[in-house]
């Protein structure tokens, strides 16, 4: 029975490796521990209910914490670098319509809760699809 659980362990982490997105991970150390059960009892239906049991107890405790664990290095992209920086208006900004500030180069349109005149400096708040959302800065 060693040689199975030890096929089963090699074959999930393949398996792991070829995905990289958390899919058998808990399955393999399940698998490890019915390798280790294997040496001391003999009966293949126990080590198969501790394998499947385990597992799925170990995805469903660990799966959100791990997933945000290795997905927590999130890298900016040339759009998100614009969050945070000043702009200045270059078309009027009301409640219900939208303006365009100039950041980084570049124009966009944009979006507050308040009106903003133009020239006025403005700080980006956050990207919603192609609009900035932004909020005027006190000179």
């Amino acid at each position: 029975m060693v040689w199975i659980w030890l096929g089963v362990v090699l074959t999930l982490t393949l398996i792991e490796l070829a995905t990289t997105d958390l899919v058998t991970i808990w399955y393999i150390a399940s698998a490890l521990v019915s390798l280790i059960l294997s040496l001391f009892v003999k009966q293949f239906f126990i080590q198969f209910l501790v394998f499947v049991i385990l597992g799925t107890f170990l995805l469903i405790t660990t799966r959100k914490y791990l997933v945000k664990f290795f997905n927590s290095k999130k890298e900016r992209t040339n759009l998100d670098r614009v969050i945070g920086m000043t702009a200045i208006v270059t078309e009027e900004i009301r409640k219900n319509k939208p303006g365009e500030v100039k950041v980084d180069g570049k124009k966009w349109t944009a979006y507050s809760d308040k009106k903003i005149s133009v020239d006025r400096t403005v700080k980006v708040l956050s990207i919603d699809g192609v609009k900035l959302k932004v909020e005027e800065v006190d000179d």
